[in-house]
């Protein structure tokens, strides 16, 4: 099974999460809609400013867990370099 690692922020330079999913259209749209409780939908953060995909969820799992401990400024140079104007690329999927 293939997935995604993925990077959501509230606006540029803003509040970050970072997460996994075998579906990515499904999940950012949940985030969204704010469909699933916590720190997203606490914080705003909707914008989907990064991902990765991985032909093995096991993969995008090992990757999350890494990006998740790096530290803020890393984050940020890995969206810049995708996505410079932090725009929201969820709209790629079809968003």
């Amino acid at each position: 099974m293939s997935g995604y690692v993925y990077i959501l922020a509230s606006r540029k330079n803003g509040t970050l999460y970072t997460g996994v999913t075998s579906d990515l259209e499904r999940r950012v749209w949940e985030h969204q809609e704010d469909l699933t409780p916590g720190f997203t939908s606490r914080y705003g953060v909707k914008r989907l400013v990064w991902y990765r995909d991985y032909a093995d969820i096991r993969d995008a799992i090992d990757d999350e867990k890494r990006i998740k401990r790096w530290r803020r400024k890393w984050k940020l140079e890995l969206i810049e370099a995708m996505n410079p104007k932090w725009e929201d690329l969820a709209e790629l999927l079809g968003r």
